[in-house]
């Protein structure tokens, strides 16, 4: 299925549900409940809450069913509502020493961070690949929050600059200026784990 595709259904079923049709969430679930959780898991770190988050997120797309403008992208409007339940959940939980952003598989495809080079062949060649993707995770999840957030939207979500700074309530320039300021840390903390003239980790320059 296309993206056209896919967003014309959204925009059906939407206008389905804000007609009284319920059924038309399931629909809706079942195309962006798997994206919706990657996403999540790369935001606050940890499966449970992000399968938590992803819940309260269609409870709330069907509470404020009537909000959605018709023609807005459903997916856009659906991970803004994802966003703020993610961002408020990590400012009332504890710090944590170390934060996972490698989603489980979903429907959504594998999580980007983990398709950094990985060599086929020895053993030693797959764990120093393995080590790698660890690397990345780590150094992603330890940037300060507005970086973290702009490169799991833009680097790891590939969303479009003026997507991420609706998502993320901001404007296109501060989404930027955080990916340059993420980039850099980025360059300086993986040095090691990438040749001079390969690509940066999970697509960073």
């Amino acid at each position: 299925m296309t993206t056209r595709d896919s967003e014309e259904l959204d925009q059906s079923d939407m206008l389905r549900l804000q007609a009284g049709e319920d059924s038309a969430l399931d629909s809706l679930m079942a195309r962006h409940a798997g994206p919706l959780f990657g996403f999540l898991c790369r935001f606050v770190g940890d499966e449970d809450s992000a399968n938590d988050l992803a819940q309260e997120t269609f409870v709330r797309v069907y509470r404020n069913r009537a909000e959605f403008q018709p023609g807005r992208p459903f997916s856009a409007w659906l991970f803004t509502i994802g966003a703020n339940l993610a961002r408020n959940h990590r400012r009332a939980r504890s710090r944590r020493p170390e934060v996972s952003l490698g989603a489980p598989a979903t429907e959504g495809g594998p999580s980007p961070v983990d398709s950094v080079p990985s060599p086929d062949g020895t053993p030693s060649e797959n764990l120093q690949s393995a080590e790698c993707r660890a690397a990345v995770r780590r150094a992603v999840s330890e940037l300060p929050e507005a970086l973290r957030d702009a490169v799991v939207l833009c680097e790891l979500e590939d969303r479009p600059l003026a997507e991420a700074a609706g998502i993320l309530r901001t404007s296109v320039k501060s989404v930027e200026s955080s990916l340059y300021r993420a980039r850099k840390v980025l360059r300086q903390q993986l040095a090691g784990w990438f040749l001079p003239h390969s690509a940066g980790p999970a697509g960073l320059p």
